[in-house]
């Protein structure tokens, strides 16, 4: 699978209903093990892809929004363990996993990806390019 941006969060950023911008939102990043879910474009809620889950999600701080890339700093997840962690999702954190917007997935292009959590600290480092571009 190839990252991309899933498209019901495209659908709703195009009608700007609330909650589905990028800029003001709390925007996380979670782990994702592969064996347990597939990206599918209908997908449209975190809680679809909660279930595989590895560690706690983390917010991407200092985001960015130049010449149509979304960009933020790399993001630290502390204290993984659990299954093998070979993509990564991002989210709108609403508070509630049902009405989260899934943003993207992303399986290319991250450094550190794939990885087998130890209980150690796992970095994810977006590409030089930014994470996403529209």
């Amino acid at each position: 699978m190839a990252n991309a941006l899933y498209p019901k969060w495209k659908e709703q950023l195009l009608q700007f209903t609330a909650n589905n911008d990028l800029d003001g939102q709390v925007v996380k990043a979670a782990l994702v093990d592969t064996g347990v879910y597939t990206y599918s474009a209908a997908h449209q809620f975190y809680s679809s892809a909660q279930a595989a889950v590895v560690g706690t999600p983390q917010a991407v701080a200092n985001k960015t929004y130049v010449n149509g890339i979304f960009d933020g700093d790399d993001v630290t997840f502390v204290n993984v363990s659990g299954a093998t962690v070979e993509a990564v999702v991002l989210y709108i954190d609403t508070g509630n996993p049902a009405t989260s917007p899934l943003v993207a997935y992303l399986d290319n292009g991250i450094t550190g990806l794939p990885v087998t959590p130890n209980g150690g600290d796992i970095l994810t480092a977006w590409n030089a390019s930014g994470i996403f571009a529209l």
